[in-house]
């Protein structure tokens, strides 16, 4: 990305800067003060977005985003603050790994290149020390560095303890299943060798239901066993101290 063909800025500018914006960082020479800033990146952004900022030796102002003054840099700077507040509303939102994970992956990019225009805006806060709007914004961006950061970690901490919560939960209901498993292995094993004997020797001992008036005895033992069914279940999950 170049600089406006119409800027009369010194050459060596120019001849600095390549096919692409770069880093962030500013130039200096004659009195000029070149600022080259990133535009808010998004989560997915491989190449970011040059913008110029070109104070002139009078104080006055040029911008890629229009304006003489030094209110296109606030506007700059306003809209990391506004995205930095869209993922604050996200984050209060966020109910899981998952969206907690959307928010962190959003605001990184954003976080980092905060962090590094306020490193750019103290160089030109050097560069130009009597200028009380660089002081200003200087500020303000480190106060969005810090609103940044906090975001993040509170994110990356929610996204943590999510996870770590979902995993607890998992190994409880893993432990309980163990348990309800050892229970009908006990039952299993006890009952085993009756059936067994009874299948092979066979049991078939009359009981005086089988001549009894159908279908009362089969819904009978029906009714029985799912009794004996409901003990069963009632007992296999029941919590083990």
């Amino acid at each position: 990305m170049n600089l406006p063909a119409d800027w009369n800025v010194p050459e060596i500018f120019r001849r600095r800067l390549g096919n692409e914006a770069g880093r962030q960082r500013i130039m200096t020479a004659d009195g000029h003060l070149l600022i080259i800033l990133h535009a808010p990146p998004k989560p997915d952004d491989v190449h970011r977005k040059g913008r110029f900022f070109w104070r002139k030796p009078d104080g006055s102002w040029e911008s890629t985003l229009g304006g003489q003054t030094s209110e296109s840099l606030l506007r700059h700077i306003l809209e990391f603050e506004t995205e930095i507040e869209s993922c604050d509303q996200l984050e209060n939102q966020a109910s899981d790994a998952k969206s907690h994970f959307e928010v962190l992956r959003t605001v990184t990019p954003l976080k980092r290149t905060v962090r590094h225009m306020a490193g750019v805006l103290q160089d030109a806060r050097k560069a130009c020390p009597m200028d009380r709007d660089l002081i200003n914004l200087r500020d303000a961006t480190v106060d969005l560095e810090r609103a940044a950061e906090l975001l993040a970690e509170d994110a990356k901490n929610a996204m943590d303890f999510s996870i770590a919560y979902q995993a607890e939960s998992q190994a409880k209901s893993a432990h309980d299943m163990s348990i309800s498993a050892h229970k009908l292995n006990l039952f299993a094993a006890f009952f085993f060798p009756i059936a067994t004997l009874c299948a092979i020797f066979g049991t078939n001992l009359p009981s005086g239901l089988e001549n009894f008036n159908p279908p009362w005895p089969l819904l009978g033992v029906l009714l029985f066993g799912i009794m004996l069914g409901v003990f069963l279940t009632v007992f296999v999950l029941r919590k083990t101290k």
